[in-house]
Formats: structure tokens, sequence, C-alpha cells
């Protein structure tokens, strides 16, 4: 009796809507695993179409297109291994979810997820039809059994499988990041693992996807939950996994350890690939962004240039006679340490035309965010035209607790393509940049060492849309500012609830109105990486008109 069996895990970076890329990518991987001598390679949920397909896995055309790209690849791989890849399927008026497995050209297995998730940013309830619980499959000495991604949070999928003989549970993901997301994933495996009894492989989508990130971070446990395979996050890698066969059943071998980064270099990672994968996908090679002196665009030009080398970000300060010779300093400092472009256009002459044309209307009133506004407004204009002349992206630059109140310009400085500290709060932003300034990985395509000016990251935030103003003239101190927003928003607290915690029930009070009515500008602003479990887009989704008011 054959009592060793290698699998081959491919943690790669699929697509939407790429049916011949994604299945080109299958391909290079199973040449991988038939030349390392493997049984079988195993890809990741839904890889043949990328994940999240959202709406586009509604339109027939697409499913029938995705499963025909699936039976040409699985039919014409007759010499090798087996393969496991995920991709929808239609029998008659029922759309699933499904993980489909061939073996010498043949399909021999094709499970249907059963678990719709249907919770934070998932919808999947409205996409699938909820599959009958699939038994186990056999590819040569052994038989597997493949829960797909939800079916694993819960106990009842794999004691079915266990109970009709599967031997390993092989566990297919497009599971998206958040911080400390590997902890809650570890959680939930050791459970299953622990009550079949049963080895463990999960294997993880990695990329980016709109506002999603797939981390990757794969790994095997054996029966007793030890772990003996931890892939990286967010790096493709095809892993080889041998188990053998012992008096206690199969037991994986120990493989690959790689070491799983703090939160700080995770986030950093999940960004800067959030940006670096919406270029990819979307077609763009080159960004600009408006360079105020700020740690906001400071971080933001830092990202950009990790993510897609400095000789490929343009800056461009857009100064006004409010804007202070240290913030142009400082902007200057920062393009030089990163090596990026900075031009500079001035709006004053601009602004003075609106404020000529508009002079008539505007007589007898007093000046106020009206006029501030309009020049947030002529820089949008401004980058806005650039970014057509030149085929480079904007990128914005408001990180979540400005995006949170709307401390922010609609059409001016929120305009832009894609924002990569949308789901960072300014707190977070002052530490990321001295996490960043202190840590160079080979990720990262910029420039080593302190990076971000010092001076930039200990002043006083200011917009500088009129004399000597500062952040703190509008807004609490950011660390109460964040604090509050971290209990309306991430915990959904009530506002008696805080001011239970010491906060001031009228900072309290003025925090929850801007974060409600500030509703409508977050509906339109450019989309950014989730590194949270409540990002603003799918995982928190408010009325844009409510006058609904926690009286508590």
């Amino acid at each position: 009796m054959t009592d060793r069996f290698r699998l081959t895990l491919g943690q790669l970076n699929a697509t939407v809507g790429d049916l011949a890329g994604n299945a080109q990518k299958a391909r290079e991987a199973w040449a991988e695993a038939k030349a390392a001598g493997a049984d079988m390679l195993a890809l990741p949920e839904m890889f043949i179409t990328g994940y999240q397909t959202q709406d586009l896995v509604i339109k027939p055309a697409f499913v029938e297109d995705a499963m025909a790209a699936v039976h040409e690849l699985g039919t014409s791989l007759t010499d090798g291994p087996a393969i496991g890849i995920g991709g929808p399927y239609i029998q008659g008026d029922k759309r699933y979810n499904a993980y489909y497995v061939f073996q010498h050209g043949k399909l021999v297995a094709r499970v249907l997820k059963h678990h719709l998730p249907y919770k934070q940013l998932f919808d999947e309830l409205r996409l699938f039809d909820s599959g009958p619980v699939s038994g186990p499959y056999r590819i040569g000495p052994i038989r597997i059994g493949s829960p797909i991604c939800e079916d694993s949070w819960y106990p009842d999928v794999a004691e079915t499988l266990a109970e009709t003989g599967a031997e390993i549970l092989l566990i297919p993901n497009g599971s998206p990041y958040h911080r400390n997301k590997l902890d809650l994933r570890m959680g939930h495996m050791v459970g299953r693992c622990i009550e079949t009894g049963l080895p463990l492989v999960y294997l993880n989508l990695v990329g980016g996807q709109d506002d999603q990130l797939y981390d990757g971070a794969s790994f095997v446990l054996n029966p007793g939950a030890k772990k003996v395979v931890q892939l990286a996050p967010f790096e493709e890698r095809v892993v080889h996994v041998d188990f053998t066969r012992t008096e206690d059943g199969w037991q994986a071998e120990p493989g690959v350890m790689e070491t799983q980064p703090d939160e700080w270099e995770q986030d950093y990672h999940a960004m800067m690939l959030g940006l670096r994968e919406y270029l990819r996908k979307s077609g763009f090679k080159r960004v600009l962004l408006g360079m105020s002196g700020g740690v906001d665009s400071a971080l933001v030009a830092t990202i950009a240039a990790d993510a897609i080398g400095p000789e490929n970000v343009r800056c461009v300060m857009l100064p006004s006679e409010y804007t202070s010779q240290a913030s142009l300093d400082d902007a200057a400092d920062c393009a030089g340490r990163l090596g990026v472009r900075l031009d500079t256009v001035k709006i004053d002459g601009a602004r003075d035309a609106v404020s000529d044309a508009l002079a008539h209307l505007l007589e007898g009133t007093q000046p106020d965010i009206t006029e501030e506004n309009i020049q947030s407004r002529l820089r949008g204009v401004m980058l806005m035209a650039i970014s057509n002349k030149f085929g480079e992206m904007l990128l914005t630059t408001g990180n979540k607790s400005e995006v949170a109140v709307g401390y922010a310009t609609i059409y001016g400085d929120m305009a832009g393509g894609y924002n990569p500290i949308k789901d960072l709060y300014k707190t977070r932003v002052f530490e990321t940049c001295r996490w960043r300034n202190a840590n160079h990985r080979d990720w990262m395509m910029g420039q080593a060492g302190e990076v971000i000016p010092p001076q930039i990251i200990s002043k006083p935030p200011s917009a500088e849309l009129r004399p000597d103003q500062k952040d703190s003239d509008s807004l609490p101190p950011y660390d109460v500012l964040d604090a509050i927003l971290e209990g309306l928003v991430e915990k959904d607290l009530a506002r008696k609830d805080l001011v239970a915690q010491g906060f001031d029930a009228e900072t309290v009070r003025k925090v929850e109105r801007l974060l409600y009515i500030s509703e409508w500008k977050r509906y339109q602003a450019a989309p950014g990486p989730r590194i949270s479990t409540k990002a603003f887009w799918l995982d928190r989704r408010y009325p844009l008109v409510n006058r609904w008011r926690d009286d508590s």
C-alpha cells in the first residue's frame, strides 16, 4: 500500500475576470507540481474567476465561460498530478460556489459550498445557492475532504467528512485580510482539527481586489493541532507538503515555517499591496498625488514609492499664500528622501479668477468655509488635469479619521482613484510613519531609511486654507477623536457608553453628528484597502439620509 502523498499548495494571486490568465497560472503551478512528483496541486477558492466577483457571477455568460475554462484546464492536464481549483457551477436554476477536482483529465469530484457567508463584506447568500454537504474524494492512496472556506468555520461539514471517511481536510479559501486575522482563522481551524482528529490544510488566496486584500498565510496542522507548515502573508508561494501514513493515520511532515510579521508590518504590507494590485489590475503604471508637507500625503507618497518604485510617482505641491514655508520645505525634503518627482503649481491665480467670477453673487457675505473649499477644489481640478494628460492615477490622501467626520472637501482633496490610507486612523498614521522610517523589507521598491522627515510627523496637522489654521480648531485632538470613533464605528457603542468611559458628552455628540452627516461623502469616496473589520463601504453600510440620533 502506498504510504506517502505529496500535495502542492498554490498560494497564488488570481485576477477577477481574467479566466485565461488565471488558467495559465494554474498550468504553471501544475507543471511545478509535476516536476516535484506531486500527487495533487491544490488552488484556492474561486481561483478561475478571481475573488470576490460580486455581481459579475450573476451574469450567466460569465459563469458559462468560467465553467468552460475550468473544464478545458482540467481535461487537458492528463499526465501528472490531480488538480483542485475553485470556480462557479450552474445546475438547473441553481448557482454554486464549487471546488473542481480533476485527475488524469477526468472530473473526479465537484464539491459545493454549503455555508454561505453573509456578514461583514460578504453577501454570498444573494450570489450562490447552498449546496449539500459533499463527501470525500480519493486521490491515489488518500481520501480528502474539502470544506470550502466558510464551511470550515462551523463543525458540521468537517465532522460529516470525517464520519464518511476523509483522511485529511484540504480547505480552499478566499479569506480577506483584516488586522490579526491569522489568529482568528487559527482558532477556528484548531477546533476543526481537534474535533475530527485529522490533518488540516488551510490554503488561502493572495493578492488585492478593489478594497479587499487576500493575505495567503496558508498553513498545515497535524492531528492535535500542531502547526507544521506556515506560509508568508501577502506573497505568492508554490510549496510541496508531504504526508505519510502512520499507525495513527496520515501526518504531514514538517515543512516551510515562514515568520508572521506584527500587525504594523502586515497593515503596511496590505496598504502597499492594495495599491500595487489596484494599479496593476486596472492598467495604471504611474501615480500622482498632492503633496502638502503634511503627514498623510507623506505616508501615501511613501506607500506609492514602495508599491511601484519612486520613478513612477509624481508629487505636486499646490501652494497658496496660506501655505507656510515650513510646509514647502517639508514637502521638498520628503520628496527628496523618497526620490520621487515634485512639481509645483500655484493656485492663487485660479482662486482669484473663481473669486472674481463669483463676486457679484457673494457680495455682502463674509468669507467662510466656502472660500476654503474653493482652494481645495481647485487643487482637485489641477491634479485631475495632470492625471488625464499623463495617464497617472490620482491618489487621494484622507485618513480614516477625516473620512469618518467629513473633514475633507468633496470634489477637492477627496478627488482621486484610490486612497491607500482610507482605513487608517490618524493616530495610526503617525505610528505607521515611524514604523516605515525604522523598517525596510525586500517587498518594498522604495528607499530604505528615514524617508519621512521627523518634523512632518511631529508638527501639528493643518489644512492651511486660512491663516494659522490647525486641525484642532475644528476637531478634538486626534487621540480623543480616534478613541471616540473607535467606539462609534468599530464597536457600535452608544453615546452613553462613551460618556461612561470618561469622554465629554458634547464632544461625543459632535463627533457622532459629523459621522452621520458625512455618509454621503463616503458614498462618493475613492476605494482603499480594507485593514480593519469596519472599513467604510461593505463593512459599514448606513443610509445616506438618516434623521435618527442616539439620545442616550
